[in-house]
């Protein structure tokens, strides 16, 4: 049996708020990784069951790894479909924001957001949760917002509902979010929701071939291009940084999800204990970090990056060139010496 967790008042409001709602809206982040896209179609799937009509609105489009997700091709890219996105979401009895803890982690979705009338929800697992809802299900020590939402819908009695379909959804978030279960997966509870999701009918390892065995000729050279030229290692502080530029992703003909894991590949390697990737967008360098063991990753992005997230997996935004973005890391990360050390001291560090 799960632990219980979500604070029974949020349960009650969010249950009626569902009964008096027709038309819901599910919001998330932009850039949406599995987790975002996982817990919004396995929340949808399920409210679809129960007679709800369900829109998933994303700010820009999802990987190319996670069309295959039950529900993926209903999502409403907001920059491909901006009139008929701000429609619904005029239209909307509730908003659920799943998987952001801010508003301006939607982008220009969150002017549409703020000026509806419906009541807002947030289901969300990450830090200093924002206060543009009328119920807050935060909890930042889950290790996904999938694993959040399956909480909540057994919560709200909805368990029956949660079909092969919402199951897979569900599992891809909470699979993506830990690095196939490689960080922030120490929670008993985690395994008890993977064994009801294998009898709900997915198939994990066809979910994680899908996932993760997706490549492209492109892909496969862009990011071997991006260990062999990009990666550079800094030795004294255990750690790695790996760079793309605009015109190095137009190279490889980018497609969003081409470089999902390669923040992670550095931490292959036993001295590595933080790894952080820069990879310039239109107008701001996307920052992704992981570490491993007790190395706070979500330090660096609060307090550099104008970001947050776990110890071990975090990210953020740098406005700015790549090469003062890369400037910056240098001049900030040896505030992070003593951390580094108290980690690798034990493990034979050199005197």
């Amino acid at each position: 049996m799960l632990t219980r967790l979500v604070d029974e008042k949020n349960i009650k409001e969010l249950r009626k708020l569902l009964e008096t709602s027709d038309n819901i809206v599910i919001t998330t982040h932009i850039a949406p990784d599995g987790d975002a896209i996982g817990s919004s179609l396995g929340m949808a799937n399920v409210l679809a069951a129960i007679g709800k009509t369900v829109k998933v609105i994303t700010p820009d489009t999802p990987p190319r790894n996670l069309t295959f997700l039950p529900g993926a091709k209903d999502i409403v890219v907001y920059t491909r479909y901006t009139e008929f996105a701000e429609q619904l979401i005029k239209n909307a009895d509730l908003i659920l924001a799943l998987d952001y803890n801010d508003i301006k982690r939607i982008d220009r979705v969150g002017d549409a957001v703020l000026g509806s009338k419906a009541a807002k929800v947030m289901i969300d697992h990450h830090l200093f949760p924002g206060d543009f809802v009328d119920v807050k299900i935060s909890h930042p020590e889950v290790s996904s917002t999938s694993m959040l939402v399956f909480r909540v819908l057994c919560r709200l009695e909805l368990f029956p509902y949660i079909d092969k379909k919402a199951a897979t959804c569900i599992y891809t978030g909470m699979m993506t979010d830990t690095g196939n279960f490689s960080y922030n997966s120490n929670d008993p509870d985690l395994y008890l929701v993977i064994s009801e999701l294998i009898k709900k009918g997915i198939n994990k390892d066809a979910i994680y071939s899908k996932v993760y065995n997706s490549n492209t000729v492109d892909r496969l050279r862009l990011n071997g291009f991006a260990v062999e030229q990009k990666m550079k290692v800094y030795d004294e502080y255990h750690g790695a940084l790996i760079t793309l530029t605009r015109d190095e992703l137009n190279r490889f003909r980018y497609q969003k999800g081409d470089t999902e894991s390669l923040v992670n590949v550095p931490l292959t390697v036993p001295e590595i204990i933080f790894s952080v990737f820069l990879r310039e967008e239109s107008d701001y360098i996307k920052v992704s970090t992981r570490s491993k063991g007790e190395f706070p990753v979500n330090k660096l992005c609060e307090e550099h990056f104008n970001g947050g997230g776990h110890k071990n997996a975090a990210g953020g935004e740098f406005f700015g060139t790549m090469e003062e973005a890369v400037a910056h890391f240098e001049k900030v990360i040896p505030q992070y010496l003593p951390l580094i050390e108290a980690q690798v001291e034990p493990k034979g560090k050199k005197k």
